[in-house]
C-alpha cells in the first residue's frame, strides 16, 4: 500500500515542477523553426509540392521560377517598380537594340518595312567581374586541373550531396556561357519547352536540334559535348560580348532574354554532373542549379523545407532609385540605392494544405500569404463601394493587403466553325453580342472570385501598353457609360439583338425551336456544378437552353483540335507584357483546327489579321496604339470570345515585410524584400504565449481530490500518536 508521505512528496515535486514551468516559459512552444536565431535576417515562406525543374533550358512553371529566378541571371530584367512592364540591364550593360539586314547581310534602317528585312542581330555586352556561385565544378587543384571533372566510381563514394565534396570554386562570368545555354534549347535529352518556338526564330537552332538528335542516337551513353557543335545564330564575339540572329523581324524577342531559358550555364556544371553516378545522387542541375544570381540553393530537401542563402560572390545591385508617383508614398522608395539582396537567407517549407500555411501566418512563422477561400472572409471584407479592405483583425496584427490585377484574361469562346455560333455574318455577330450581355461576368466575379477579378474589356488585361482604362476603355457592344462609370447594357438591349439574329424570344424565327446552344467543359464537383447552373441562369434570361458536356482533359482537348466544341471556357497568362502576345490567341492563322495553334476559338477575320501582321512587328507609340484601338473594335464587334475577366490577386504581408509590390512579369524579386527581424521576433513572443492555466487547473484538481485523503491520514495518525 503506498504511503501517503510518498503521495505529499509526489505533490510537492510536482507543484514545484509547475511552478519552473510556468516561471520559465515565456518561449515559444509551437515554433516551427526550434533552431533559428530569433532576430536573423531570414525570410521564411511555404512551397505546396516539390518544384519538378530547376534547370533553365526545362523549367517553365511559377512554382520554380520562384526559385530558379533568384539564381539565375538572363541578361535582362524587368524593372521592380516602374509600370507598364520596363525592361532594363541586368548582367548587361544596356537592353540591346537590333540591327536590320537584308538576305545579302546589307545593313538596314531601323524604320526598314518588316519585308525587307531577313535577320535582327541583338548584340549583347555582358558586365565584366560578375562570378558564379561557389560550387565543386570550378574548384582547381594547384596545377590549375579541375579537382572534380573526371571522377570514377570510388572517388564519388560516400559524396550524396555538394558539400560532401571539400572544395569549391568559382570563376567569372562570359558571353560563352550564354551561348552554351542558347545550344542547350536544342539538347533532344533537355526536351526543353520553348524549342519549337525558338527554333522558328533562331537562325540555326531547328539544324543544331536535327544534328543533336543524331549524334543523341548515334551515342546514347555518351555525353553530348555542345561545345563542338556550332551553331549560327549564337556566337561570342568577344570575353564579354555574344549575338544573337533572329530570321526576320521579331520585337518581342527582347522579352524572352529577361526569362531564366536564356540565363548563362556554365559548361563545368553540365559536365560535372554528366558524370556517372551523379543522377542517382540526385546532383544535376534539375536539383542543385548553379548560377550567378544573388542566392544559391543551399538546402533542397523538397519532402521538408529549401533554403536559399545568400551568393558570397554576387556582383551587387541597387535597390532601385525611381518608380511610380504612388511608390515613394508607399515607403517603396526608402531603400533607394541599397545593395542588393536585403535579406541573407530565404527558408521556404513544405506545406501541401491550406489551413496550416494560414495558421501558422497569422502566428508570424510566415511572412507572406495568399488568401484561400477558405479564411477569405476572415481575412478581407468589402466597402460599400465594393473596394476590398481588411478585416479589423487582420489590422490589428498590422496585416496588409496586396492586390493585383493579373496580366492574365478568361474567356467564354464561340468555335466560330459552328454553323450555329459561328461565322462573320451579321446575324451570327448579334447572336454572339447577346450573348456577352447577358453573361453577367459582374455577378460571376462578386458571387465565385469573392469580387478577386475586374470585368474583361477585350483581350488586353491592364498594365500591358495597348490597354485603354475606364470608360475610354470599355466594351460598347456590351457595356455604356453613365455618369462616367462603366455598367452593363441591360438585359432588354441583349433581347433585341437575339430577335435580330433570327431567335425572338430564344426560338428560332423558321422553325419555332428553341435556341439550344452547347458548353463543353472540364470542370467537375460541387464548386463547378454550382459555377455551371450560374451560366444555365445566364441564358435563362434569354429564354436560351444551356446543355453542359462535361468530360475529360484528354478528350476536350481532343473535341477543341477537331473543332467539336461549340462553346468552351479558356484562359491565358501572359509570357511576356506585349499585346502580340494575347492577340495572337485570335490570329487566324493559328487556328486550332487549322493548324493546332492558340486560336482556340478558331476566329478568322483578314482585317483583323492583316493588322495583327503590322502590329507585331511595330514598335511601341501613338501609331502602334491606333492600330491596336482597330483591332479591338474588330474583335469587340465580332464577338468571338466573350471577354469574362481578367483576375485579381489578393496576398498578405505582415507589417515587418517590406517592399512588397506585385509585379507580374519579373520573377526575382526576392532581392528587394527587407525583413525587421526585431519586430517580428516581439510579435511572434506576443502572439504565442504558451496558455498555461489548463495546468494551473489541473494541478489544483489533484491537489483538492488527494486533499481529504491527506486530511483523514493526518487525523488517524495523530490519534495513534
Amino acid at each position: 500500500m503506498v504511503r501517503m508521505g510518498a503521495i505529499f512528496r509526489g505533490l510537492g515535486l510536482l507543484a514545484a515542477a509547475a511552478l519552473g514551468l510556468l516561471a520559465g516559459c515565456s518561449g515559444e512552444w509551437n515554433n516551427p523553426y526550434p533552431d533559428g536565431k530569433a532576430n536573423a535576417n531570414v525570410l521564411y515562406s511555404a512551397f505546396p509540392e516539390r518544384p519538378k525543374h530547376l534547370d533553365p533550358a526545362r523549367s517553365y512553371s511559377s512554382n520554380e521560377a520562384e526559385f530558379t529566378a533568384q539564381i539565375y541571371e538572363p541578361p535582362l530584367q524587368y524593372h521592380f517598380l516602374k509600370r507598364p512592364y520596363t525592361l532594363v540591364p541586368l548582367t548587361a550593360e544596356a537592353v540591346p537594340h537590333p540591327r536590320y539586314v537584308d538576305a545579302a547581310g546589307t545593313p538596314l534602317p531601323d524604320d526598314a518595312p518588316s519585308a525587307a528585312i531577313a535577320e535582327s542581330v541583338y548584340e549583347i555586352r555582358i558586365r565584366p567581374g560578375i562570378r558564379y556561385q561557389p560550387h565543386p565544378a570550378f574548384a582547381r587543384d594547384a596545377a590549375g586541373r579541375h579537382r572534380y571533372l573526371g571522377l570514377d566510381a570510388a572517388a564519388l563514394a560516400g559524396k550524396t550531396r555538394l558539400g560532401d565534396f571539400r572544395h569549391a570554386g568559382t570563376r567569372e562570368l562570359v558571353a560563352a556561357d550564354y551561348v552554351y545555354q542558347i545550344k542547350r534549347l536544342a539538347n533532344p535529352r533537355l526536351s526543353s519547352p520553348i524549342f519549337g518556338l525558338m527554333a522558328e526564330h533562331i537562325v540555326g537552332l531547328k539544324a543544331l536540334g536535327e544534328a543533336l538528335e543524331q549524334a543523341s542516337r548515334a551515342h546514347p551513353d555518351a555525353p553530348l559535348d555542345l561545345n563542338a557543335f556550332p551553331l549560327a545564330g549564337a556566337e561570342a564575339v568577344d570575353r564579354y560580348t555574344y549575338r544573337i540572329h533572329v530570321k526576320g523581324k521579331y520585337p518581342q524577342f527582347v522579352y524572352w532574354l529577361a526569362m531564366p531559358f536564356f540565363a548563362p550555364v556554365p559548361w563545368e556544371a553540365e559536365a560535372f554532373y554528366a558524370q556517372p553516378g551523379m543522377a542517382d545522387r540526385n546532383l544535376t542541375l534539375d536539383w542543385q542549379p548553379v548560377g550567378t544570381g544573388p542566392f544559391y540553393l543551399a538546402e533542397n530537401d523538397p519532402n521538408r523545407r529549401m533554403v536559399l542563402k545568400r551568393n558570397p560572390y554576387f556582383h551587387g545591385e541597387a535597390y532601385p532609385a525611381e518608380g511610380e508617383p504612388q511608390d515613394r508614398r508607399n515607403g517603396l522608395l526608402a531603400d533607394a540605392g541599397k545593395p542588393l539582396p536585403l535579406v541573407d537567407e530565404a527558408v521556404f517549407s513544405l506545406e501541401k494544405e491550406t489551413i496550416p500555411y494560414w495558421s501558422k501566418f497569422l502566428q508570424g512563422y510566415y511572412d507572406t500569404s495568399g488568401i484561400s477561400s477558405d479564411s477569405f472572409d476572415q481575412a478581407v471584407k468589402f466597402s460599400a463601394g465594393g473596394d476590398p479592405q481588411l478585416t479589423a483583425a487582420m489590422r490589428g496584427k498590422d496585416i496588409h493587403l496586396v492586390t493585383t490585377v493579373a496580366a492574365s484574361v478568361w474567356y467564354v469562346g464561340f468555335n466560330m466553325l459552328d454553323p450555329v455560333v459561328g461565322g462573320l455574318g451579321e446575324d451570327r455577330r448579334k447572336l454572339r453580342q447577346a450573348i456577352s450581355i447577358a453573361f453577367d461576368y459582374d455577378e460571376f466575379i462578386s458571387i465565385f472570385l469573392n469580387g478577386r477579378g475586374i470585368p474583361a474589356q477585350g483581350p488586353i488585361p491592364p498594365g500591358l501598353f495597348g490597354y485603354v482604362d475606364g470608360v475610354a476603355g470599355l466594351n460598347p457592344y456590351v457595356y455604356e457609360a453613365r455618369d462616367g462609370r462603366i455598367v452593363r447594357r441591360p438585359i432588354e438591349v441583349a433581347k433585341k439583338l437575339l430577335a435580330e439574329a433570327g431567335y425572338p424570344n430564344g426560338r428560332d424565327a423558321r422553325t419555332g425551336a428553341p435556341l439550344v446552344l452547347y458548353f463543353d467543359t472540364m470542370a467537375s464537383g460541387p464548386d463547378a456544378k454550382s459555377r455551371l447552373d450560374w451560366m444555365k441562369k445566364q441564358l435563362d434570361k434569354l429564354n436560351v437552353q444551356l446543355v453542359v458536356r462535361g468530360t475529360d482533359y484528354n478528350r476536350f482537348q481532343d473535341k477543341m483540335r477537331k473543332g467539336n466544341a461549340q462553346l468552351f471556357e479558356w484562359g491565358w497568362n501572359a509570357d511576356y507584357p506585349d499585346p502580340e502576345n494575347f492577340f495572337f490567341l485570335l490570329y487566324g492563322p493559328n487556328g486550332k483546327v487549322a493548324s493546332g495553334g492558340e486560336n482556340a476559338a478558331n476566329y478568322e477575320n483578314p482585317e483583323f489579321d492583316r493588322l495583327f501582321e503590322r502590329m507585331k512587328d511595330m514598335d511601341n507609340g501613338p501609331a502602334r496604339q491606333r492600330v491596336i484601338d482597330d483591332m479591338l473594335a474588330i474583335v469587340r464587334r465580332d464577338a468571338p470570345w466573350i471577354f469574362a475577366y481578367y483576375p485579381k490577386s489578393f496576398g498578405l504581408r505582415h507589417g515587418w515585410v517590406h517592399n512588397v509590390k506585385p509585379n507580374l512579369m519579373a520573377n526575382n524579386t526576392l532581392k528587394y524584400l527587407r525583413i525587421d527581424p526585431q519586430v517580428r521576433a516581439r510579435r511572434r513572443a506576443e502572439w504565442n504565449r504558451p496558455v498555461l492555466w489548463p495546468l494551473g487547473l489541473l494541478l489544483g484538481g489533484l491537489v483538492l481530490a488527494v486533499a481529504p485523503a491527506a486530511i483523514a491520514w493526518r487525523r488517524h495518525e495523530r490519534k495513534r500518536a
